[in-house]
């Protein structure tokens, strides 16, 4: 579970509601199912044009990409690649294919198998940059909608205070209920701007930040065995990789065994 996630959601709506209880608001008051069927369903229906019946199915899959943490090291990739290089550099590339079984990551299992087979580097770049690009379309996918859905979820809570308002004045002539059910028309609103602002919205970041994270680790692998295919040192295929991370991150592995 990603604390940073599941805290900050957490503390953003909980903020939301506590500001609201200590004005003297009734949850009872929020929870208006026409609303929040409006709202809701509304605009995941808006935002389902704009994309594939194939990622709409994903939902299930981004969130758990979002609210659960599988954060892969690039230190821990590039002390692999480093002990892939020493073992090439003894003992040539043809031992590796061993090596590759083991490998539970599939795009870095994939490129050793490459280097194995004795493919030309220059394939074997172009093979594994399509990887990366696809994958990371896939991974955009993902971001894309949920932005989406942070834009239309507001539209569709005016929408939804518009139709309540028509409703609201065209049959109230009693004055003095008009006042609570025009507030009560505004709950559409709220749903839409919170939806947007403290799900949608933070959700689409979110995705955004493991993308990066696994484009990241993805170029560092691709690096890496291109260095081994070429036959450079391990250490400076080491220093090489390092580069790729900031200067913090950069763990050496005496550091790391201490």
């Amino acid at each position: 579970m990603d604390i940073a996630t599941v805290g900050g959601l957490g503390l953003a709506v909980v903020a939301v509601l506590v500001a609201y209880l200590m004005e003297g608001g009734s949850l009872a008051a929020i929870f208006v199912p026409s609303a929040m069927i409006l709202v809701l369903l509304g605009t995941i229906g808006a935002a389902t044009v704009t994309t594939s019946f194939r990622t709409v199915m994903n939902l299930p899959t981004y969130f758990k990409i979002a609210f659960f943490d599988d954060h892969k090291d690039p230190v821990e990739l590039i002390d692999m690649i480093v002990s892939l290089a020493e073992k090439a550099r003894r003992d040539g590339l043809l031992p590796l294919e061993a090596e590759a079984k083991k490998i539970k990551e599939p795009f870095l299992k994939k490129a050793v198998e490459l280097v194995v087979d004795g493919t030309d580097p220059g394939v074997t770049r172009t093979i594994l940059e399509t990887e990366i690009n696809f994958i990371s379309s896939r991974h955009k996918e993902g971001a894309t909608y949920f932005g989406k859905l942070g834009g239309f979820a507001p539209t569709l809570g005016i929408i939804g205070t518009v139709l309540g308002l028509i409703h609201t004045l065209g049959n109230t002539s009693d004055a003095s209920k008009m006042a609570e059910s025009i507030a009560a028309a505004f709950i559409a609103t709220l749903w839409g701007v919170g939806s947007a602002n403290l799900l949608y919205l933070p959700i689409g970041d979110k995705l955004k930040v493991r993308h990066e994270e696994e484009q990241l680790y993805l170029e560092v692998a691709l690096e890496g065995v291109i260095s081994i295919q070429a036959g450079e040192i391990p250490r400076v295929i080491r220093t090489k990789l390092m580069s790729y991370l900031a200067p913090k991150e950069r763990t050496e592995p005496q550091k790391k065994a201490a």
